[in-house]
């Protein structure tokens, strides 16, 4: 009975785009990663059946991509996206590309860890520092989104991991013009950042800090970008230099994105959870 009524609940939070309000607030909850691990696909279902996560963004090269899209199959009602990857950045776990793109690879085969160059990582390890071939670009993101729509031919929309977008001006309006081609263009003009829990917040304070910041809302279109996942064996090795407790981080994301007071602040405060499919262009 219990999950009947929670059912019933969330189902009531949806709000369909064409019938806006202008004095109504409108949150995006966007779940990002899921295939990139098994905690991550479990952790972003769960926050699509029984929390707030309304679109979800799907990585194609990742070892768990095929259960991630068994998962998204079944949840036929979870908005899906797909994140096009450039980089695997965790140092224990890597990803390859699904084509022959040589300039995006470092010397062992794998994309490199970074988009930019940062000095936690040696030199040559990001894309930017790479003579990167903007055709190569093309064809990966391509096998991308082709692998993607054929197992799930009702994905909406894509995204950038890490945002590899803002590398350069061509490889921004490479991904638009790709979107144009698929149908997977979304119209997010006038949608701002929510804040969330913020920065420097105690793991077991975001869920206050969430529902303080819900609170605060005022009418207006809002989107908010977290990665669930659950705190699961497999992901106490995944990190890197500078992000070390990524375990314990994105178990706290799927606990906000479930909890119980988070779902109720957003029902007392009228707010309407929606997805990038609910702003497709036609």
């Amino acid at each position: 009975m219990k999950k009947h009524l929670l059912s019933i609940l969330l189902t009531a939070l949806i709000y369909p785009a064409s019938a806006q309000d202008d004095k109504a607030i409108y949150l995006l909850v966007r779940a990002d990663d899921i295939g990139s691990f098994q905690a991550a696909n479990v952790g972003c279902i769960e926050s699509y059946k029984n929390g707030i996560a309304r679109s979800v963004e799907l990585m194609a090269p990742c070892a768990w991509f095929p259960q991630a899209v068994k998962l998204l199959n079944e949840n036929p009602g979870y908005d899906v996206g797909i994140h096009l990857t450039l980089t695997s950045e965790w140092s224990n776990v890597k990803w390859r590309p699904l084509t022959h793109c040589p300039s995006l690879v470092d010397k062992d085969g794998y994309f490199f860890p970074m988009v930019w160059k940062n000095d936690n990582f040696p030199a040559g390890s990001s894309i930017s520092e790479s003579n990167w071939k903007l055709e190569e670009i093309e064809q990966e993101l391509r096998a991308q989104i082709e692998l993607s729509l054929r197992y799930l031919p009702h994905i909406s929309h894509l995204s950038s991991h890490m945002g590899f977008t803002s590398l350069d001006p061509k490889i921004g309006e490479l991904v638009d013009r790709l979107a144009r081609e698929y149908k997977l263009e979304v119209n997010m003009e006038g949608f701002q950042r929510f804040p969330g829990w913020g920065r420097d917040v105690a793991m077991e304070k975001r869920i206050d800090k969430f529902c303080e910041s819900l609170e605060s809302l005022t009418p207006g279109k809002y989107l908010f970008v977290e990665h669930p996942a659950r705190e699961f064996p497999e992901m106490q090795p995944v990190g890197h230099t500078g992000y070390e407790n990524v375990a314990a981080d994105r178990e706290w994301v799927t606990r906000v994105f479930t909890s119980e007071k988070v779902k109720e602040t957003i029902r007392k405060k009228g707010i309407k959870l929606v997805s990038y499919a609910d702003y497709k262009r036609e």
